[in-house]
């Protein structure tokens, strides 16, 4: 198996090298990721600047843009044909609830399946991030599966994995997406020139993280396999929509 990894991070963050050790065990692995840290920048596109890319000595290939750059640029120009997955991370902390809308590491697996090629997303999951080989090792034990039982069409699995060692980790439960309050923290400074300039706060806490979701699966010690879909239709609504439409 051919697998092409990504993350948001940039590539000299641990948790990329921990991914690729792990899945370069048993599976072909090919890294293309940003060349710096890239932290939410959602499925952004670089369109006013060109792309450019290095080697680096491990091989890992760095480029100027975005996690979805990265797995564009990847699939449509830099590997000689189509890997059979995408993976990204290992992201340095979690991936929950509505952190998905703005994740980086979670936009580069969405690109691979927009390009219509399953993927993965991988987070570690804690305040010290000091187990990423654990969620590598869970990153390889999925990998492996989907062997066996691919992925529909039109879905990523999102995965978090506990900041834990591994044999203190429960097991894996999947979940569906939790939920933060509405972030309402912002940082306001005065630059040198005693100018007025802000800085996003930290996240908000959680709302929705009771039993079912992926907050709640991580704060009790499990691994959270999240499956996202591509479609962002609301396909229950058309039909009462349509009616509304109507007497517009």
């Amino acid at each position: 198996m051919n697998i092409l990894v990504s993350n948001d991070d940039g590539v000299d963050a641990p948790g990329l090298s921990a991914l690729h050790r792990a899945l370069a065990e048993n599976f072909s692995v090919t890294v293309v990721a940003p060349d710096r840290n890239c932290s939410a920048a959602s499925s952004s596109l670089t369109l006013t600047n060109p792309l450019r890319t290095t080697t680096r000595a491990n091989g890992f290939i760095a480029v100027n843009g975005t996690p979805t750059d990265c797995v564009h640029l990847a699939l449509n120009m830099l590997l000689p044909q189509d890997p059979n997955l995408v993976v990204s991370g290992i992201n340095a902390g979690g991936n929950l609830g509505d952190d998905v809308i703005y994740s980086g590491t979670v936009a580069a697996a969405m690109e691979g399946r927009y390009m219509g090629l399953p993927a993965v997303a991988v987070s570690l999951a804690g305040k010290e991030l000091a187990h990423y080989d654990s969620a590598g090792y869970y990153a390889a034990k999925i990998v492996s599966q989907l062997k066996a039982c691919p992925l529909p069409a039109n879905q990523i699995l999102n995965v978090n994995v506990p900041d834990l060692p591994l044999d203190q980790i429960k097991g894996i439960k999947v979940t569906r997406l939790g939920a933060r309050h509405r972030a309402t923290s912002m940082v306001k400074m005065a630059d040198p020139g005693g100018r007025t300039i802000y800085w996003v706060g930290p996240l908000a806490k959680e709302d929705d993280a009771g039993p079912g979701t992926d907050f709640y699966a991580i704060a009790n010690g499990y691994v959270s396999i999240t499956p996202i879909t591509v479609d962002l239709t609301a396909h229950h609504r058309i039909e009462k929509l349509t009616k509304w439409a109507k007497e517009l």
